[in-house]
């Protein structure tokens, strides 16, 4: 999802419950927040030697036990957004959201969005490391390595 879709979701729904949903299914806890949103560039050069830039629009989310005077309704979070603003120099970004479950820190692209009666959940997808050079290394497309998730991937 596109940073644009992203805010545009959260200003047509400014006193909804904020919700996150993994790529198994299980929700985010509801007291998380949000702790930063930011603009991620990665510039790096791949194993063929090929450049490549990427930039991500980067929400971290964060529990707290017992915490609920900080979760950020969509409304709040879409100024939170637009204070960042300068970050982002007009580019419309790709999301993606951090969260640590388990001592382990996943990063997750924002793949869609539910507007449900109380709520606005946004489902997070999966991201899989991959050989950007498979034609110079030799290298045919395999299935990404196996799943330690219990199953939920």
């Amino acid at each position: 999802m596109k940073l644009s879709d992203f805010k545009n979701q959260l200003l047509a729904a400014t006193q909804h419950e904020l919700r996150f949903e993994l790529p198994g299914g299980d929700l985010i806890p509801v007291e998380a927040h949000v702790t930063e949103v930011g603009r991620i560039d990665k510039n790096f050069v791949d194993c063929g030697g090929a450049v490549h830039t990427s930039s991500t629009c980067h929400l971290q989310v964060w529990v707290a036990e017992n915490d609920e005077a900080h979760r950020l309704p969509p409304g709040k979070l879409a100024g939170v957004i637009e204070s960042a603003a300068q970050f982002f120099r007009g580019d419309d970004l790709n999301m993606e959201v951090e969260y640590e479950e388990c001592g382990i820190i996943s990063q997750f692209p924002v793949v869609e969005s539910r507007l449900e009666k109380d709520s606005l959940t946004f489902v997070l997808g999966q991201k899989h490391t991959d050989c950007l050079a498979k034609e110079v290394c030799g290298l045919t497309p395999a299935k990404p390595a196996g799943c330690c998730c219990g199953g939920k991937c």
